[in-house]
């Protein structure tokens, strides 16, 4: 495991974020146990609908909320009541805000150090997004959204690919924003162009090529929502998509996973044909994904990187992704310095093509 030290990240331990934690298909009528963040969480839905992460572990007598299905409350299915949870250990109740707020066998009031801390989530696109917060403060921007989820000619992702646990540092996973020359050697579709433009929480990536798979020429426009989302509108032949890939912090060093593709159908109403060809555009995405996936798993540590003239720019990259580290009052100076557009030496911009792509997509 390779520790932030070694990256030279200075501050939390884990970052700043909106971070996708669960898809919204897996919440049922029983809590879910998750590990994120090095922490233990509750998720589950409510008689409402409404979603909710608590810490996991009761103040009583530290059960895991979410972690004894054969108990009598949750073989009953009386563990969620409302939008609250009862402990299936004792029945302590814990509404949506992680109040204690109901001990059976207790009278007058419950103690208030018995409060457990919830978190601010999201039903996004089909997946449960957390706000993580080291010092839980508010969320200070959004969550990604896409306008193409509710327009009724795209296909959409699901399931979403669930690809586990991947023992490396999310800030490797983001150097692919800048990394232009890996785009020949590991995806067959070198870049003619390329540009990368960081705005505060947002980094953009800008490239085409010609793609050797597709035979066709690709033209992407990909950005990170903080740190942990990642989404990219792509074109190629006649085919319009747009790719989700969203990593985790599970512990120090340690990532999860997942990863989808939405497809455009060429008109409406959908048929099966174009589901078919939804699910062949979100296999053909992953097996390209696949390949940095499992460089990422056989590769050393790159805690610096001897980079050389024409090669990404890594360094801004990183400067980037570790402001979500960073003390918050630190911010102003670390976007001030790093907004912008940058390009390779040997790379031109992109052109009219590329504009005209992202205005008409």
């Amino acid at each position: 495991m390779t520790t932030n030290a070694e990256y030279g990240i200075e501050g939390n331990t884990f970052p700043r974020g909106w971070f996708v934690i669960a898809e919204a298909s897996e919440l049922g009528k029983e809590p879910l146990p998750l590990r994120f963040f090095g922490k233990d969480f509750a998720l589950y839905r409510g008689e409402s609908g409404r979603v909710v992460l608590l810490d996991a572990y009761c103040s009583h007598m530290g059960t895991h909320l979410a972690g004894a299905s054969s108990a009598s409350l949750a073989i009953e299915g009386k563990q969620i009541e409302g939008d609250s949870i009862r402990c299936p250990y004792h029945g302590w109740r814990f509404d949506p805000d992680g109040v204690l707020d109901d001990i059976p066998y207790h009278e007058g009031p419950c103690p208030s150090k018995g409060n457990l801390r919830s978190y601010p989530v999201r039903e996004v696109m089909g997946c449960i997004m957390m706000w993580h917060d080291p010092e839980f403060g508010e969320p200070e921007f959004e969550p990604p959204t896409l306008a193409e989820w509710d327009d009724p000619q795209w296909v959409k992702w699901g399931p979403l690919d669930h690809l586990g646990k991947l023992d490396i540092h999310p800030i490797e996973i983001v150097d692919n924003m800048a990394d232009a020359r890996h785009l020949g050697p590991t995806h067959g579709a070198p870049c003619e162009y390329f540009e990368n433009e960081w705005n505060n929480h947002v980094y953009m990536q800008r490239q085409g090529g010609f793609h050797k798979g597709y035979q066709a020429m690709l033209r992407s426009r990909t950005w990170y929502t903080g740190p942990g989302v990642l989404l990219s509108r792509q074109v190629f032949g006649d085919i319009k998509t747009i790719e989700l890939i969203a990593n985790t912090p599970v512990d120090e060093g340690t990532v999860q996973v997942w990863h989808g593709a939405l497809y455009r159908a060429p008109a409406l109403p959908i048929t099966d044909e174009d589901r078919a060809a939804a699910r062949e555009v979100q296999a053909g995405a992953l097996q390209a994904f696949s390949s940095d996936f499992e460089i990422w798993k056989n590769k050393r540590a790159a805690t610096s990187i001897l980079a050389v003239r024409n090669d990404g720019r890594f360094s801004q990259g990183r400067t980037w992704y570790k402001q979500f580290y960073a003390a918050k009052d630190q911010l102003p100076a670390i976007r001030e310095r790093l907004n912008g557009k940058i390009t390779l030496g040997d790379l031109p911009p992109p052109p009219a093509e590329h504009i005209e792509f992202e205005e008409t997509f």
